[in-house]
Parts: C-alpha cells; structure tokens; sequence
C-alpha cells in the first residue's frame, strides 16, 4: 500500500498506463499477424496492403515507448522482405 499522496497517484497512473500499454501491444501483435497472414496466403495486393497498414502502427508504437526503435526496424525490415517475396511470386 502507498505510504504517501504522490505514491498514491503514482500507484493510480500505473494502473491506467499498464491498461493502455496491454492495449496497444495488442493493437501492434493484431497488425503484424495481419501482415503475416497475408504474405503467407500470398495474395500481392493483400500482403502489399497489410504491410502498409502495419508500418504506421509499429512507428507509433516506438514514438509511445512501447518497443526499442531496433525491435520496429526488425520487424518492418522482416514484413518488407516477406511482402516482397509474395510480390516475387
């Protein structure tokens, strides 16, 4: 339990960004499964699509701190190479 006021509101704050960190990282995990999915059917506009739809996503995630900037550049660097291997085909 908080001994002091700012302990309290620190404790209060956490909960809340706790809540929308869980949401947003669900948010990013949705995005990228999407964008896997598609390459894997190997639709090319479908994987084209979700790729570009998941790029905005992953950027914002690392403005909010969510994940480390080289984590994003991983993933979007992996999503590319996949949705270009679809449009290969």
């Amino acid at each position: 339990m908080a001994n002091t006021k700012s302990a309290e509101k620190a404790a209060r704050q956490a909960v809340k960004h706790r809540t929308n960190n869980v949401a947003n990282r669900s948010r990013l995990r949705s995005a990228i499964r999407k964008s896997v999915e598609a390459s894997a059917a190997g639709n090319k506009d479908g994987a084209r699509a979700a790729f570009n739809e998941v790029q905005p996503v992953i950027d914002s995630m690392v403005s909010k701190g969510l994940i480390h900037r080289n984590k994003a550049a991983r993933h979007k660097s992996r999503l590319a190479a996949r949705a270009k291997a679809v449009a290969g085909k």
